[in-house]
């Protein structure tokens, strides 16, 4: 018997499922499904727990994933227990680009809201001992995000843990999933389509892609059964709509709007709630329990692009170029992280996530709101080249949790290396062939009249870059196309 904990990642999960979907279609006789169990649980991924009443439930060791949706807790009247509450919350996990499950907990309030603070959206977890049930699709996904497996996975208060994952370097891998949309990258509406429809589409439920113009503060008030209520407006635009209201009602993802930066942040919201409102005579979203916002989405990033064409484009733009989204197959050619920490790292404001005046550490975007209200915390920016076969843009800006997944460290990490891990660190990075994922803006204040912010930068597929370079050496008509 192998008693050493297993690990079971979502795919391999997916397979066995399938496995298991072949013993309940073939009826196969119970010796035979109970040899079949066994030998899973000898693999160390399953332990064999009693049938639930119409559903086939098993007991996995670990799954780790990371949280890319998250519902607020809600309390429901307890019909064994007359007069008290059950509580619940769900959230969902992914751990690949093709899968994802969603996870629910009930139990005591206490053991509900301790659980529910312990993490957040983006976050890394273990989930040890979770129940896997049978869903039923079209009753539990008019609630929840629509997931690929048939199954969902129980919180027991008594036996499963969830726990915020330790190893940075698969929390590496996993963040990478934050930037990847649940739905088909082109598989959405543009502002101005929801606008021309109208009322046409009132209540459906849609996919929106767009960049955060303006974040809202959040407005708390009482409901009339004195349940505690919240509600954010976000303000989007794209090329057909310069403002779009995208309404959040849940403090999960009125905490996630906290963190876009205006005129630089882009989501990807999959399955929100569009309504046309009678007050203000013009359509909106709502983010629902059913929607994951994806930020700054590189799936949907698909032009690419050489620094020589780039800067071709801003010459022939006469000073009226939109952002410009694409990726670039090139190197890092200058990363000063190994001089002065200083120079590399950064207050931003909790509320903005805006830099704050290093003099004052104040913030001067939202200047309106109450400053006992607002912190700062540290965030990296870095100034780096990137550098192709045709030239270099100067002066990129890698930041904030792009810059953490860039060099495989949070700022904390960062700031107890010594000089000569942070040179070697830097080495890791520098002249290596890498696919990154860009914004590029007109900026004439900036130094090179182009200012750039890296969305992404991983090492690249080799064949990919080859590939991608022999296509623009046979013909670039498709390198121009922006969506």
């Amino acid at each position: 018997m192998n008693n050493k904990k297993q690990v079971l990642r979502l795919s391999v999960y997916q397979e066995l499922r399938i496995l298991l979907v072949g013993v309940q279609e073939s009826r196969m006789n119970q010796k035979i499904e109970s040899i079949l169990l066994e030998r899973l649980e000898e693999l160390g991924y399953y332990t064999v727990v009693p049938i639930c009443p119409h559903n086939e439930c098993i007991s996995i060791t670990n799954v780790i994933g990371v949280v890319i949706g998250k519902t607020d807790v809600r309390g429901f009247p307890d019909r064994k227990n007359i007069g008290s509450e059950r509580y619940t919350f769900s959230f969902t996990i992914r751990d690949s680009p093709t899968y994802f499950i969603n996870v629910t907990s009930w139990g005591r309030e206490e053991y509900i809201r301790s659980l529910s603070e312990s993490f957040r959206v983006g976050d890394c977890v273990t989930i040890e001992n979770p129940l896997v049930q049978s869903k039923e699709a079209e009753r539990e996904e008019k609630f929840n995000p629509v997931t690929p497996s048939c199954y969902k996975l129980l919180l027991s208060e008594n036996h499963s843990v969830v726990k915020m994952s330790s190893c940075y370097e698969m929390d590496t891998k996993l963040l990478s999933l934050l930037h990847l949309p649940v739905k088909e990258p082109q598989d959405y509406y543009s502002l101005g389509d929801i606008v021309a429809n109208g009322q046409s589409l009132d209540g459906r439920i849609l996919n929106v892609l767009a960049a955060v113009m303006s974040v809202g503060e959040p407005k708390y008030f009482m409901t009339s059964d004195k349940r505690k209520g919240q509600r954010c407006e976000v303000k989007l635009y794209d090329e057909t709509e310069m403002s779009f209201p995208i309404v959040c009602w849940d403090n999960e993802s009125i905490q996630l709007a906290q963190s876009w930066i205006p005129r630089e942040t882009v989501i990807f919201a999959s399955d929100v709630r569009i309504n046309f409102d009678k007050f203000r005579n013009c359509m909106t979203a709502t983010v629902i329990s059913k929607t994951i916002i994806t930020t700054n989405p590189v799936e949907t990033i698909v032009d690419v692009y050489t620094v020589e064409q780039l800067k071709e484009k801003a010459l022939q733009s006469d000073g009226k170029l939109e952002p410009v989204y694409g990726i670039i197959y090139g190197y890092i050619s200058t990363l000063d992280i190994d001089d002065n920490a200083s120079k590399v790292i950064r207050n931003r404001c909790s509320i903005c996530r805006f830099l704050v005046n290093e003099m004052s550490n104040t913030c001067t975007f939202c200047s309106d709101i109450s400053s006992d209200s607002k912190s700062t915390f540290a965030s990296f920016d870095i100034l780096v080249d990137l550098t192709d076969h045709t030239g270099t843009l100067y002066s990129c800006y890698l930041s904030d949790c792009v810059a953490e997944e860039t060099l495989g460290c949070t700022v904390h990490e960062f700031l107890t290396l010594t000089e000569d891990k942070k040179t070697a660190l830097k080495w890791q990075l520098l002249l290596e062939r890498s696919k990154i994922y860009f914004k590029v803006t007109l900026s004439p204040s900036w130094r090179t009249g182009l200012k750039v912010n890296v969305l992404s930068c991983k090492l690249a597929d080799p064949i990919e870059a080859s590939h991608s370079l022999l296509g623009k050496e046979i013909g670039n008509k498709r390198l121009y196309y922006v969506a």
